[in-house]
Order: structure tokens, then sequence, then C-alpha cells
């Protein structure tokens, strides 16, 4: 019975690999991945772009800047208080849906900071005459705005509050990079006002997308994700359960596409993903992609984790990587001995981390 359930994890980790366009990279745009997957978690800038490079046929890092730059990938706070890559199609719903949620979460801090309706109201009006004209400015220069008018911004916590709840109200969004710095703009001039979906559209939208893109998932998974209340998740997936099949593993309910398509790895095949990865974060219960075992070992890291080394659908540790002009250097950290042909899948993967940030490897 206990290897009939590991047998039917594995299964559920190599669907959700394809499903997620990993194991099946046939996207050619930036926007592809990011409208299929409806949202992908980017507070590690470096690490998102991997996470759609990884999804991309051939795709380089300067790729994904371009698509940032030229605005067909934004990035703003949505679903939960992080940030996420979101299409300009796709932002206008999906604040709806998710920033009354999110600002439930923030209530305490909002109330915490001192930032009540009237602040967030002048806050607003102040980013909107700054950036208004086509302007795209940095959060220092806005700090500076929002201080000619009166507004407290002293310390870094206050300004990215008012600046996410800006996020969030749909007043700006990402702006092109300006060097390393980032840049916000007005959402109205970076994305011209386009189709919008009433509420329940919106909820019924966004579990489509997320139980074709990363089933075999749990109702509670797609409410972990979406930071939704478990209600709405369960009223997402009873809207969109004809398109989807269902099997129950180990007492749970798993939803998903019903035309998984084939993918022909060989096995052992190895994957160098980001923490922020949606194969991490695109679920509540991750006992599919990891043992008991190696959960342990994967918790006792805390804050030291960093990137995720994943054979076969299964996450056996970690990876690092150090860049300097002319090469990057790539150290695996694994949680077993791999055998010749599993470091043979690595040493791949390195190979092809190296090909998206157009360096020299050094493996290790």
């Amino acid at each position: 019975m206990l290897e009939d359930l590991r047998e039917a994890f594995l299964d559920i980790a190599l669907q959700r690999l394809i499903n997620q366009h990993i194991a099946l990279a046939t996207f050619e745009q930036p926007g592809d991945v990011v409208k299929w997957l409806g949202a992908v978690q980017a507070q590690d800038y470096a690490g998102a772009k991997w996470a759609l490079g990884l999804r991309l046929k051939g795709a380089t890092d300067d790729d994904i800047d371009q698509a940032f730059a030229n605005g067909s990938i934004l990035r703003t706070h949505l679903l939960r208080p992080t940030w996420h890559f979101v299409t300009p199609a796709d932002i206008r719903w999906m604040l709806v849906l998710t920033a009354p949620r999110v600002h439930a979460v923030n209530a305490y801090m909002y109330r915490k900071l001192e930032l009540d309706a009237a602040i967030f109201k002048r806050s607003h009006a102040a980013l909107t005459k700054a950036l208004r004209g086509g302007q795209t400015l940095t959060r220092d220069e806005l700090r500076n705005a929002l201080q000619k008018t009166g507004i407290a911004v002293d310390g870094e916590l206050r300004m990215g509050y008012l600046m996410m709840r800006a996020e969030l109200d749909g007043i700006v969004c990402s702006g092109p990079r300006r060097g390393k710095q980032f840049t916000y703009a007005l959402l109205d001039e970076r994305v011209p006002q386009g189709k919008t979906l009433e509420r329940e559209e919106a909820l019924v939208e966004l579990a489509r997308r997320y139980f074709l893109s990363r089933g075999p998932a749990t109702v509670q998974d797609f409410a972990r994700w979406s930071g939704l209340t478990a209600a709405d998740a369960r009223s997402g997936l009873e809207a969109v359960r004809v398109q989807l099949q269902h099997e129950v593993v180990g007492n749970q309910s798993y939803w998903f596409s019903p035309s998984t398509p084939y993918s022909n790895d060989s096995s052992p095949t190895a994957y160098l993903l980001s923490i922020y990865d949606e194969y991490i974060s695109g679920y509540k219960d991750r006992s599919a992609m990891v043992g008991q075992t190696h959960a342990a070992k994967l918790s006792a890291l805390g804050n030291a984790l960093s990137y995720i080394v994943v054979i076969d659908g299964q996450i056996l540790g970690t990876w690092k990587r150090s860049i300097t002009k002319s090469a990057v250097a790539i150290e695996a950290n694994c949680f077993k001995r791999l055998t010749k042909r599993e470091q043979h899948a690595v040493a791949l993967a390195a190979q092809r981390y190296a090909r998206f940030v157009d360096l020299q490897l050094k493996f290790a």
C-alpha cells in the first residue's frame, strides 16, 4: 500500500513537470509562459527570469530582460504580499480578484505604520502627479516626491507598503529597469485599459489556469497559491471541475488537465530551479515532490535555502551560482549520493543554465 502511494506521488510530480512546461518547454515568448501559469512569483528577479527561461525554447536572460523592458510582462504585487510577473492582459482582472485579500493580510501592518485611507489617497495622488506623462521613476525618486507633499516615508518599511498599496490599487506597476534599478510607471499609461472581468468570472479564470497549468493539485493547493479564501477556492474549482480529471490519492482529491501532453524526457532528468519557482511555490503540500527523509533535510536548511535541484520530479538538493563577467560557477549539494547517471543529468542541467545566462560554465 505504501509503495502504491509512493508510485502515485511520483506520477503526480512528473505530471506537474509536464503541465508546468518544465519537462516540455514549448513556449516561444516570456509572456506566453506567464499567461499559461497566470502569475509567476518574482521577488527574486534573477530567479524569476530563470523560471521563465526554463520553460522557453532557447531563451536567454537578455530575452527576459527585453520582455520586461518593453512591458510584455509586468512585475507587481498580487495574489499574495509579494511580487509576481503577470501579463498586461491579465493584471487588472487579477487585481480585482486578489487585491482585497492582500489588503486583508496587510491590514495589521497598515495600522502599525499609521497608514489609513487619507494617507493612501494623498500618496496615490502624489505618485500619479510624479509619474504622469510616461515618466518612470525609481523608488528613491518617488520617495522624494512623497516627502515633498508632506507624507512621512521614514524607513523602508513604510515606503514599501505605500508602494505596494499603489500597485494593489492599480495606480502603478513596473516600468523598464534603469541599469539595475527598478522603476515604476502609471498602470493606465503602461497598460491601456482593456477588457475586464467581473469578480466571479475572474475567479473561474484563475481556477481554470491554475489546475490546467499546475495539476494534479488539490483545492488547498489552489487556496494557498492564490491567496483566496478556502470558500472562494472551492467555488472556483466547482466552476471548472467539468473541464478537469479527478483522482483520489492518499485521501486527497487531485484535479488536473484531461489532456496532459507526452514528454519524451529520459530518466534520470534533472532541473535546476529557483527557490520561488512555481514548481515549489505553487503548492501547499509538496509531499509528492519530496520524500519524508529529504523533506526534513529541506526544512532544516531554513533561511539558508537557495535554489533547488530536482531529479525526475523529486527535490533532491540545492544549488548555488556565482557569476563573473565571463563565467558562472554552479555548485550542487544533494541530499543523497547521486548515481553517475544522475550526476550527468545535473551537469546537463547546469549547462542549460549557463547557456541561459550566456556564460562559460564552471561546475562542481
